[in-house]
């Protein structure tokens, strides 16, 4: 392993519980399922058992973006690997599927929603597979914060490939989620450990702030960009919120790029390759910034609106630090911020009865939904004009990963494969995803108007009991000031 380690990856020794994990899977070849913070080295726990095994590894990535980056670094230390997903040519997912078949590729990189293909299935089924690693595992549960239904069917797609050796891995999964994972793999709770680091962050230093205006929430913001001098993120939830600020720092000097999913593509990825590169040390994003940013030097990120959850926060703040040199988390606080996302959550759960009142437009309507304007389409016959409101987009979403619909009303070529699942119809079971997402949000504000260790009550969140407070949060700084 050693050998491996520094042939390919060019480290001397492993990190934390790194070796432990590797050798449950090489020499024990048992499951493991692994809580790491974010910038902890998953992806070694599975990358270097993947060149020692004789079989291939299968890698479940929900990250489309992410998969060309993941494998081109892997290339560059010569290590075989590729990725099948919709971007991919007929043609290439053939040639790429046969060369790891044939065990020309080691680690292959897909999408859960690629199991749903028989031409993929049938082929996969065929091939040596010594080990399945899920990446972003927590969205395997309904419960977690990204669920994606795709992935609750992995038990499936593991029975498909013989059930090899698999290794699940997150940053972020509460004890609740952790057993859902377990669940959902279909193995049996006594046939695989969990590693968990809890929160080994000690350079970040945690804190929050009550801002009560946009006036407030700019001086804060400027007082972070006047003291410290390194890169950083400032993350937003609307993207209007986003341009106003942008337009503010801009017009009293302050350079940043700016990153929302309302830019062309290629845009968005010229300004992630500003940043990771350096010639861009500020960006101002949403949340769909961040996913595989791997910069060493960030030293702040600013949180100017409230997150969604703990797990969302956690992850997000992660990105700083990753060099183990002093870094800030800002969280800034408002109210108002509350509405918003309590809107977010609204228009991501949409109840059964909606589910249905759509699906039946699509049945009855298909030709006119793939129209020029195929959303403002049943945005009329749904009879709401609230464009903030995306519950149709939501929905839409809902009935792709679900395997009803296939295609897009942006292409359009939607087409109706399937029935509308039980899981859609079930108004008390959706309500209790809205319960639950609302608790995500209720844990956000409690870690705000908390008074011990932050980094404590984030350990305690995800099951990491008996943290000692971090001694750098501002809490922390308050409490042992005082004893002082």
């Amino acid at each position: 392993m050693q050998v491996i380690l520094k042939k390919y990856f060019g480290y001397d020794s492993f990190r934390g519980e790194q070796e432990k994990i590797i050798n449950r899977l090489v020499n024990e070849q048992k499951h493991s399922l692994v809580l790491m913070p974010t910038g902890g080295g998953k992806s070694l726990c599975y990358q270097v058992p993947a060149l020692l095994f004789d079989g291939g590894t299968i890698v479940i990535s929900p990250l489309i973006a992410l998969m060309q980056d993941q494998v081109d670094a892997l290339r560059k230390k010569n290590i075989p690997a590729n990725f099948i997903n919709s971007t991919v040519s007929k043609a290439d997912r053939e040639n790429r599927l046969d060369d790891f078949i044939e065990g020309k590729i080691k680690l292959l990189y897909v999408t859960p929603e690629r199991f749903r293909k028989p031409e993929f299935t049938d082929k996969i089924s065929r091939a040596e597979i010594s080990l399945l690693a899920v990446d972003e595992a927590h969205c395997i549960s309904e419960w977690g914060h990204d669920f994606r239904p795709d992935y609750s069917r992995i038990g499936e797609f593991r029975k498909i490939i013989n059930n090899p050796l698999t290794i699940a891995l997150t940053a972020t999964a509460t004890p609740e989620v952790q057993k859902d994972i377990i669940k959902k793999l279909n193995i049996v709770e006594k046939d695989i450990k969990i590693f968990h680091q809890g929160i080994e962050r000690p350079n970040l230093r945690l804190e929050a702030l009550d801002v009560f205006d946009d006036k407030g929430k700019y001086a804060a913001i400027v007082s972070v960009l006047n003291n410290y001098t390194g890169p950083g993120i400032i993350y937003f939830s609307l993207i209007q919120t986003l341009e106003k600020y942008s337009r503010a720092l801009s017009d009293n000097g302050y350079m940043h790029g700016v990153y929302h999913g309302k830019l062309p593509d290629k845009l968005r990825k010229q300004m992630q390759r500003d940043f990771l590169n350096g010639r861009q040390k500020l960006i101002l994003a949403t949340n769909a910034f961040g996913m595989g940013i791997d910069k060493p030097d960030i030293r702040y990120v600013i949180h100017a609106e409230v997150p969604s959850s703990i797990e969302s926060y956690y992850q997000e703040i992660g990105r700083a630090g990753r060099d183990g040199n002093d870094s800030l988390c800002m969280l800034l606080y408002n109210q108002d911020d509350l509405y918003t996302q309590m809107e977010f959550i609204k228009w991501s759960n949409p109840g059964a009865d909606f589910y249905f009142a759509l699906y039946d437009l699509l049945k009855r309507d298909l030709h006119a939904v793939n129209s020029v304007d195929g959303i403002e389409h049943l945005r009329e016959q749904m009879n709401f004009k609230n464009r903030k409101d995306f519950r149709i987009e939501t929905s839409l979403g809902m009935l792709d990963r679900y395997g009803v619909t296939d295609g897009s009303v942006e292409n359009r070529d939607l087409k109706i494969i399937g029935d509308l699942p039980d899981e859609l119809q079930n108004e008390e079971k959706l309500k209790m995803k809205l319960l639950n997402d609302n608790k995500k949000l209720l844990s956000v504000v409690n870690y705000f108007r908390g008074e011990e260790c932050r980094r404590v009550f984030i350990s305690d969140y995800f099951g990491f009991k008996d943290e000692k407070p971090c001694r750098n949060c501002d809490n922390c700084s308050v409490t042992f000031s005082n004893q002082n």
